[in-house]
């Protein structure tokens, strides 16, 4: 006599996705959504975490499909919060790339910020409010995927800590090997998006995930495309905070990539490069750093401060980046710890 499957027995991932991607394209996006969300929650708490992953990325993937914007980005954010219930450490590649092929699924459609004289103000203002919406979705998956290792990183080391008694270890870096800022992959995704598409854009914040990120040569492509359509005197402002952020995490390597990259692209673009005093204080700034030169660096400072105060939005900001450049390349000890960019990390995230 055959056995019957046990009641509330959790089929096979597959199964579930072919069916409700079947309610979705009969264009039942909300039935659908409560679907995904009923139907996962009982693989995880069956702890089957990675069919419960398929069926998420498959749902998010799908509804962003149909734009469905805030349906998709529900299902990405619950599939982050799946990986750190199943304990997931973003660094592997594979997961990684699972999170990209969500990413990429986001609309990516040009914002028109200026009206013309046959645009129409209400459907300018629908498009600026729809892309609103995108880059709040995705950037809250984004974000949540860049704080996966924090906790679960956090969890494992604790637990590791406990276990030899010796919370000084550096178990993240030795053990796990997990980037301590977040997939730096995944701080570009974010950066790029938010260039794109975001309608008021924002220059600290996409320099601020290119710098945790791993793509100086794509933050150069960035810069340069800023520069070609900003407003005059913003364009060195905006280098010249992207140079600092990679010196006050102590990466002169990348500064200096990005810095070669931008020469060689404006070069190639026949685009006029903003030979301004700022400017002129990068270039010796780096070359300064790459010497035991303290006293130098603090003449530069004090020669081009004119140049570090021209603009008080962002003059506390550059003052606080040079802090740390000082505390990072020459050892000495900001007059605030807690004000430096570490100190603004969660304002930025």
């Amino acid at each position: 006599m055959s056995q019957r499957p046990k009641r509330g027995a959790l089929p096979p991932a597959q199964e579930n996705i072919e069916k409700i991607e079947k309610v979705v394209n009969d264009g039942n996006s909300y039935g659908a959504q409560q679907m995904y969300k009923s139907i996962t929650a009982r693989y995880i708490s069956a702890q089957r975490y990675s069919e419960a992953l398929d069926i998420l990325q498959s749902g998010a993937c799908l509804q962003l499909k149909q734009n469905q914007i805030t349906c998709g980005a529900e299902l990405a954010a619950l599939f982050v919060e799946t990986l750190v219930k199943g304990k997931f450490l973003m660094m592997m590649n594979p997961l990684v790339n699972r999170v990209r092929k969500i990413y990429e699924f986001f609309p990516q459609i040009p914002v028109k910020h200026d009206l013309g004289l046959d645009d129409d103000v209400q459907e300018l203002a629908e498009a600026l409010g729809a892309a609103k919406i995108r880059v709040e979705g995705c950037s809250s998956f984004l974000k949540a995927a860049i704080r996966v290792n924090l906790s679960v990183v956090a969890e494992k080391q604790y637990a590791t800590a406990l276990h030899r008694q010796a919370l000084d270890i550096d178990v993240w870096s030795v053990e796990f090997g997990a980037p301590k800022l977040g997939s730096p992959e995944i701080h570009v995704m974010l950066a790029e998006y938010l260039y794109s598409e975001s309608p008021e854009l924002d220059m600290a914040r996409v320099s601020y995930h290119f710098v945790r990120g791993n793509n100086p040569k794509k933050f150069a492509s960035t810069l340069v495309n800023f520069m070609s359509k900003c407003y005059p005197g913003e364009d060195d402002l905006a280098i010249a905070r992207a140079m600092l952020a990679y010196l006050a995490m102590g990466n002169l390597k990348d500064a200096n990539l990005l810095m070669e990259e931008i020469m060689k692209q404006v070069d190639s673009d026949q685009l006029e490069f903003c030979h301004s005093d700022l400017m002129q204080f990068i270039s010796y700034l780096l070359q300064t750093l790459q010497r035991d030169a303290f006293p130098l660096f603090s003449m530069l400072r004090a020669n081009y401060k004119p140049s570090i105060d021209r603009e008080p939005t962002f003059n506390e900001i550059l003052v606080q980046m040079l802090d740390e450049i000082a505390e990072k390349f020459y050892g000495i000890k900001r007059r605030n710890p807690l004000q430096g960019m570490f100190g603004e990390l969660f304002k930025m995230m």
